[in-house]
């Protein structure tokens, strides 16, 4: 499926086929994982967009409607189209940061997964198999995650909250992103189903992970699909989690996120 895609690769010189292995210009998902602040981060998933040539983009950020907003005409002006999103009062970084993403791939139809917010607090108390949909069992959430596995989730969900979230609300963060997860890959399944050609996913590193994140509940679904996923640290940190490759960039200045909770 990808040998076309391949053969742009060897045209587009050494310099690309040096930042894109060959087994993700094969591939045919392509997670691009993220730390959603990191500029640098963004660059080189704009480099690797152009470079693969998708024909879907699926990303986290958008809702399915914000994504149908997305046109030739539109993606090419960045400060209208963020504006038009609603970017900003969603609370993403910078549109700034994504909108080469977009542009590096003029042809690719962009794909939404993010869960609103009143999903997630619905899934809360009706489960995440009922707000799923009727598809849910396909994507493993009526399914208990293994016990090993939920007790590492919490742990990460209580370090990511700065241990400031009560107990009994973990569990609930868990499921929260395994609802997150399983939405990226049913829009992947169905970009595949679309287009036909390689998807490329933009998201965040926790949902790029093959182990347990997105590409674990697609490979349920699609069990003859290539998955490639790139996680990307800072400053060489090791990061959970187990990729295809990952690459690592100089780390931005931020505040403390735990401010917030103090």
């Amino acid at each position: 499926m990808r040998i076309f895609a391949l053969i742009a690769a060897i045209w587009a010189g050494p310099v690309a086929a040096q930042a894109v292995p060959d087994a993700a210009v094969l591939a045919d998902v392509v997670v691009l994982g993220e730390i959603h602040d990191n500029p640098a981060h963004h660059d080189l998933q704009a480099q690797w967009v152009a470079h693969i040539a998708p024909s879907a983009i699926v990303m986290e950020m958008l809702t399915p409607e914000q994504a149908a907003l997305i046109t030739p005409e539109t993606r090419q002006d960045p400060e209208m189209l963020g504006d038009l999103l609603g970017w900003e009062q969603a609370g993403w970084p910078d549109f700034a940061m994504y909108s080469p993403i977009l542009v590096a791939a003029a042809d690719a139809r962009i794909y939404g997964a993010a869960v609103p917010r009143d999903v997630a607090r619905a899934s809360m108390t009706d489960g995440i198999a009922a707000t799923f949909g009727a598809d849910a069992g396909d994507y493993g959430l009526h399914r208990a995650l293994p016990a090993d596995q939920q007790v590492a989730r919490i742990a990460l969900q209580d370090q990511a909250h700065c241990n400031a979230m009560p107990p009994d609300m973990l569990p609930a963060m868990v499921d929260i992103q395994r609802l997150r997860d399983a939405t990226l890959a049913r829009a992947v399944a169905q970009a595949m189903i679309d287009t036909s050609g390689a998807v490329v996913v933009i998201t965040g590193n926790g949902h790029a992970r093959k182990d347990w994140g997105m590409p674990s509940i697609l490979d349920g679904v699609l069990p003859n699909a290539i998955i490639f996923s790139l996680g990307q640290t800072e400053d060489d940190a090791p990061m959970d989690g187990a990729f295809d490759l990952v690459l690592s960039a100089k780390g931005v200045v931020r505040p403390d996120p735990c401010d917030a909770f103090r």
